[in-house]
C-alpha cells in the first residue's frame, strides 16, 4: 500500500487534539478513506487501544439509521466503554443532516479527537456552519501526484515519459491503476463520475435537467485552460438544442468546483497587482475524468501538461493564478511564503517559434523567479528565465 506521507506529515501534529476537528476533503475516490486508515494504523502504533477507535463509513448501509446530528451524537456516546480519549473517524459525513452540531457537541466534551471526511463543498471553509467556525483544520486530498504514482508503480526513471503520457490520458485516481486495459479504466472512471454526479451534485442541488448539466461539463472539459466565456457556453448549448438561464449556468459551474471535478483559477493583473473577477480559467482535478467525458478522443498533450503542472502546484501548497500582462498572459503565477514564481508550460521547447513565444511572455515581468517547465531535455535557460524539465519539477518536493 502507498503511504501518502505528504498528507500524513501535515496531519500528524493534530492527531491528539480534542479542540480542533480534522477535516479531510476532496474528490471522490482520491484516497481520503485510505488516509483515514493510515492515520488509525499510526495511532495504534503509538499505543492507543483499538477499543478507543471508532470508525463509521456513512456509505455503508450498516449506518443508514444515522440520519441527523442527534442520531450521530447518541450513537457515538453509546460506544464509550472507558474514560480514556476516543479517536473518532467519520467517513463521508456530509450524508448526515446538520452533522456540525453533533461534531461540536462531541468536541466540547474533550473526550474525542475527531477526524471527518467529505466529498463536496460542505466540507470546505465556504459552507461549514458557525458550529465549527474556527474550530477545525482542513486538508484537501488530491488524486495521486506523479511522484506518488512512480512509487506506487515502481517505475524506473527511464520509463518516466511513458508513465507521464499514461497519466495525461487516464489521470491519477488511485484505484484506476488496478486496471490494465483501456476498457476497464473507462468503466471504473465512469463509475466514479456517476457517483459524483448522482451523490454530490444531482441530489444535493436537486438538478432536474441532467442532460444540460452534462453538456455544460462536456463543454468546459473540451475548452479547458481557455478563458471562460458565458456567451460561448450559451451559444454552444443552443447549437446542441439546450437552453439554460444564466443563474443555472453559474450554479452548474459552482457544482463542478464544489464537487472537485474542476478547479477555478482567477486571473491576476501583474501590473495592477490585483485579482480580476472575469475571464477566469478552469482546470480539471483529474485528467481521467476528462478523458471519459470529452468529445475529443485524441488527447491534447500540451493542454494536459499545463493541467498537470497546475495540479502539482496546488499539491505543493501554492496559491495559483493566471497572470495577465499588457501583451498577453503568463500561464501561472504561483505564490507561497510571500514569494512569486512566474511559470510558462510548454510541451516542446525545441521548436524555435514555441521557444520565442514562451520566453517573450516574461518580457514585462521584472520581479520574482521565472520558469519554463517543459518535456524538452536540451536546456535553453537564459540569465533571467530558468528552464526545468517536467520530471525534475514533478519529482522535486522543494520547488
Amino acid at each position: 500500500m502507498l503511504i501518502r506521507e505528504k498528507y500524513l506529515t501535515k496531519i500528524r501534529a493534530f492527531y491528539h487534539s480534542e479542540s480542533l476537528i480534522k477535516i479531510i476533503y476532496g474528490m471522490r475516490r482520491s484516497g481520503k478513506s485510505v488516509i483515514l486508515n493510515q492515520i488509525m494504523d499510526e495511532i495504534i502504533k503509538l499505543g492507543i487501544n483499538k477499543e478507543n477507535i471508532i470508525y463509521i463509513n456513512f456509505e455503508s448501509l450498516k449506518y443508514d439509521f444515522i440520519k441527523n446530528a442527534k442520531d450521530l451524537y447518541n450513537y457515538i456516546e453509546s460506544l464509550k466503554i472507558n474514560k480514556s480519549k476516543y479517536y473518532v473517524f467519520l467517513d463521508e459525513i456530509q450524508k448526515v443532516e446538520e452533522f456540525e452540531k453533533a461534531i461540536n457537541s462531541l468536541r466540547i466534551t474533550n473526550d474525542y479527537s475527531i477526524f471527518i471526511t467529505g466529498s463536496n463543498s460542505r466540507m470546505t471553509l465556504l459552507e461549514l456552519s458557525t458550529d465549527l467556525s474556527g474550530r477545525y483544520v482542513s486538508f484537501r486530498i488530491n488524486p495521486l501526484s506523479f511522484k506518488e504514482i512512480v512509487e506506487l508503480t515502481n517505475t524506473k526513471e527511464k520509463d518516466y515519459e511513458s508513465l507521464l503520457f499514461d497519466i495525461l490520458k487516464w489521470g491519477g485516481l488511485p484505484q484506476r491503476f488496478l486496471f490494465q486495459n483501456d476498457a476497464d479504466k473507462i468503466i471504473y472512471l465512469s463509475s466514479v463520475y456517476d457517483s459524483i454526479i448522482l451523490k454530490d451534485i444531482v441530489e444535493r442541488l436537486k438538478i432536474k435537467d441532467i442532460a444540460s448539466f452534462n453538456k455544460v461539463l462536456q463543454y468546459m472539459l473540451d475548452t479547458e485552460s481557455r478563458e471562460f466565456s458565458r456567451d460561448n457556453v450559451i451559444e454552444y448549448l443552443k447549437k446542441e438544442h439546450h437552453e439554460i438561464a444564466n443563474d443555472t449556468l453559474y450554479n452548474y459551474l459552482e457544482a463542478f468546483v464544489s464537487s472537485f471535478i474542476m478547479n477555478k483559477v482567477y486571473r491576476y493583473d501583474v501590473h495592477g497587482k490585483n485579482l480580476l473577477k472575469t475571464l477566469n480559467k478552469y482546470y480539471v482535478n483529474d485528467l481521467g475524468i476528462k478523458q471519459i467525458k470529452t468529445n475529443n478522443e485524441k488527447v491534447n498533450y500540451s493542454v494536459a501538461l499545463e493541467n498537470i503542472v497546475y495540479n502539482e502546484l496546488i499539491g505543493k501548497d501554492y496559491k495559483v493564478f493566471v497572470g495577465k500582462t499588457t501583451r498577453g498572459e503568463i500561464d501561472f503565477i504561483a505564490s507561497k511564503n510571500n514569494g512569486f514564481k512566474y511559470i510558462q508550460v510548454c510541451l516542446d521547447l525545441s521548436d524555435e517559434n514555441n521557444r520565442d513565444r514562451e520566453f517573450k511572455a516574461f518580457d514585462e515581468i521584472e520581479e520574482g523567479e521565472k520558469y519554463i517547465i517543459t518535456l524538452t531535455k536540451k536546456d535553453y535557460s537564459t540569465d533571467t528565465v530558468k528552464q526545468i524539465n517536467i520530471f525534475d519539477f514533478l519529482m522535486n518536493d522543494n520547488f
